[in-house]
Order: C-alpha cells, then sequence, then structure tokens
C-alpha cells in the first residue's frame, strides 16, 4: 500500500462505497445505529476463513459448473447453514448460561458450516477460482468500511494438489493484489491448520509454509472445532513458525468451557493475538490476566450455531465490561449470514456498546494486524484522523 495521499479503504476516489452492506439478511441492516457512522468507521477484520466468505451465489454458479450433486438449491442450503451445538450437558453450569435448546429461527433442514465448507472446497478447480473468492471477499469487506482484511486459507484438497503450494498461495496473493488496485485495501493470509489432525501434519504443513516464504502470507491460526484437538497438541508446529518469523493466533476457548486453553496459547504456542475466547469469563484469574496484558481478541457474535449467539453477545458484553481487549471479526461472513459492520452494528444495538468504545475497538483491531510495523503505524495515524472527521448520520 502506498503511504501518499491516498487514504487506506477509499481507493484514491474518496470515501468508501456507502451502498448497502452484502450482508445477506433478508432485510437491510441500518447504516448507523448510534451516533456514530459505523460505516465509515475504518476497521481491519482480522478473523476471517476465506472459504467461509464465499458468496451464495458463487458457490451456486461454481457448483452448477461442476454438476455438483447437492440436497437442496445451492442458496437454500447456505440460507439453511445452522450447526448443532454439542452435548449440552457440557454446558450446563457455564457462568453465562448456555442454551440448551433450539432457537426460535432455526430451519427445518439444517446444514452444518462444515458441510458447506466441504462442498465449497469441491467446487474450487483452478486458480483462477481462488483468485476469484479472494478478490470478493475483499470487495465484500470494502463495502462495509474495512481497510485491511485478514483472511485464513486451508492445506491444498487432494484435487488441487496439481498446483503446488507456491501456486496456490499466489493465487490468493492476487485476488488481494487486485483488491488492493480497485479498493486501496490491505490484506494478509494466514496458513490454517487443521486441529482435527495430527500434530505431526501441522509440523509439515507449516515447514511448507516456511520454506516457501510469501509477502502476503504473515502467519498462521489454529481453526476447527475447539474440542477437535488440544492446543498443545500443536506446539512443535507453532514453535518452528515462530522461529521462522511468521505470527500466530488460533481458536481458543469457543467450544471448550474452560479458560485453560485460552493459557496454553499464549505460554506453549506463543500466540500474538487471539480468536473468540468466550470462555476466559470461566476463571477470573485468567481474566485478570488478558486484561493486564491487553491480550487482543477477535470476537464474533454471529454463529452458525444459531442457538448460541444470544450466548454469544452475553459472553462479549461481560468481556468488554472486565475490560478486555476485544474487536469485531467477520469469521465466516458468506456463510453466517453477517459482515464486520453488523458485528459492530450488534454492539452498538443489542449489547449497549459506546460510540467511544465501538472507536477504541477499531483502532485495537489495526493494533493487532499483522502489517508491517512502519505500515501499521502509518494506517493507524490515518485511522486516527479518519475518525475525527466522521459525523453523525
Amino acid at each position: 500500500m502506498s503511504t501518499g495521499a491516498s487514504t487506506p479503504g477509499h481507493a484514491n476516489t474518496g470515501p468508501a462505497n456507502t451502498g448497502p452492506a452484502n450482508t445477506g439478511q433478508a432485510t437491510a441492516q441500518p447504516d448507523s445505529v448510534g451516533a456514530l457512522d459505523l460505516r465509515r468507521l475504518p476497521k481491519a477484520d482480522l478473523h476471517c476463513h476465506l472459504l467461509g466468505t464465499v458468496r451464495a451465489s458463487t458457490f451456486a454458479e461454481l457448483a452448477r459448473r461442476e454438476s455438483l450433486a447437492l440436497p437442496e438449491d445451492p442458496e437454500r442450503i447456505f440460507a439453511s447453514i445452522n450447526s448443532h451445538p454439542p452435548d449440552p450437558q457440557l454446558y450446563r453450569h457455564t457462568r453465562i448460561p448456555m442454551p440448551q435448546g433450539p432457537s426460535e429461527n432455526e430451519p427445518e433442514r439444517s446444514y452444518s458450516l462444515f458441510q458447506a465448507s466441504g462442498w465449497v472446497r469441491q467446487v474450487l478447480r483452478g486458480a483462477d477460482d481462488l483468485t476469484r473468492i479472494t478478490y470478493e471477499a475483499f470487495e465484500a469487506a470494502h463495502q462495509c468500511g474495512t481497510w485491511h482484511l485478514e483472511v485464513s486459507f486451508d492445506m491444498l484438497p487432494e484435487h488441487l494438489q496439481y498446483l503446488g503450494y507456491e501456486a496456490w498461495v499466489e493465487a490468493h496473493a492476487e485476488g488481494i493484489r487486485m483488491a488492493e488496485r480497485d479498493f486501496g485495501m490491505t490484506g494478509r493470509l494466514l496458513a490454517a491448520i487443521d486441529r482435527s489432525g495430527t500434530g505431526e501434519e501441522a509440523l509439515a504443513w507449516v515447514q511448507t509454509v516456511v520454506d516457501h516464504p510469501h509477502e502476503y502470507v504473515a502467519g498462521i491460526g489454529l481453526d476447527n472445532l475447539e474440542t477437535a484437538g488440544p492446543p498443545e497438541r500443536f506446539a512443535d508446529a507453532y514453535r518452528l513458525a515462530g522461529e521462522a518469523g511468521l505470527k500466530r493466533t488460533a481458536h481458543t476457548s469457543e467450544h471448550v468451557p474452560a479458560a485453560t486453553n485460552a493459557v496454553t496459547c499464549l505460554d506453549v504456542l506463543g500466540c500474538d493475538r487471539l480468536d473468540h475466547g468466550y470462555f476466559v469469563l470461566e476463571d477470573d484469574a485468567v481474566v485478570a490476566r488478558m486484561v493486564a496484558e491487553q491480550v487482543p481478541f477477535s470476537v464474533a457474535s454471529t454463529t452458525s450455531r444459531r442457538s448460541w449467539r444470544p450466548w454469544r453477545k452475553a459472553s462479549i458484553k461481560a468481556m468488554i465490561e472486565a475490560g478486555m481487549n476485544v474487536y469485531p471479526c467477520s469469521d465466516d461472513p458468506g456463510m453466517f449470514p453477517t459482515t464486520v459492520l453488523n458485528e459492530y452494528e450488534i454492539l452498538a444495538r443489542d449489547v449497549g456498546v459506546s460510540d467511544e468504545r465501538l472507536v477504541t475497538m477499531a483502532r485495537a483491531s489495526f493494533e493487532a494486524s499483522w502489517l508491517p510495523p512502519e505500515q501499521k503505524a502509518w494506517v493507524c495515524a490515518q485511522f486516527d484522523e479518519t475518525v475525527g472527521t466522521l459525523q453523525p448520520r
């Protein structure tokens, strides 16, 4: 990104697109909730799975192109994504009560996030598809006032092994370059580890990333259900990443109702920031540590487990009130559906977060980003200048 006259997210043409956000909701979301124009508030979205950004219309087009056999129309599948929670007994005694049954808005026939992601993965057939979905992720983010986006990419699926790692990454990177050119944004890639695999598989994957450094690959993350693999299983992979200068994050304290994994992610994996972390609230001492160290947490009120959404909001509210360093993310915006703008609006409208605190969160998202230090400092300065010009709608 140039550090000349243009402002991030503005593509040299004035304010970012102020048209409707691509939320995928049946009804339009408001442009702002309180006095602050949330659409124009600069944002960094740091926790976003690339497969989860794919639009229903794009999935439908690619599925039809590949003649993929599906149980329902592709758009209907996306509208019915609803991952069912595990055994409710596991969450019976959490400090913030966990819903024990389905929510009111669950579809008659549900599809899990993992089912949908698997189908999307199947219809990706070459570098052009990878570049397209990356570019579309940035395009949608730009419409919400996002200046910087970091997306996680998975290991090469078997049917795309012919590309090789370098071409795989370069196809994603080309989508980012196009977005930088068209929208004035910046972006980075995270190599995702599937925690349902073994520690040896993770180490081999990170070794591949380390052996083929790329300017857009800034770090690694630990994905999939937290119950599928404890963080300590991946200590060697994370150690290798750290030695190579890669940044590190991980899903933690999201599905296991304890704060232990968050501590392990910091002390064993050496994480620079954390994703989710709602169950740190189970341990006052851990909360105190997170506050004292201002550990960055990417949080999202919207999840594919629809019954969990009120619990997520209540948990994030408690994290904010405790003084933790949290900021909104979109996670899987194409499939939930949501946007990072929608996540800010939820905090303002439903959680009661003040405009001042929302600005603090937005700035914290840039500070927690994995941009190079000099570039990060410049963007933060541009953020401060832009926030000073924001006017209520």
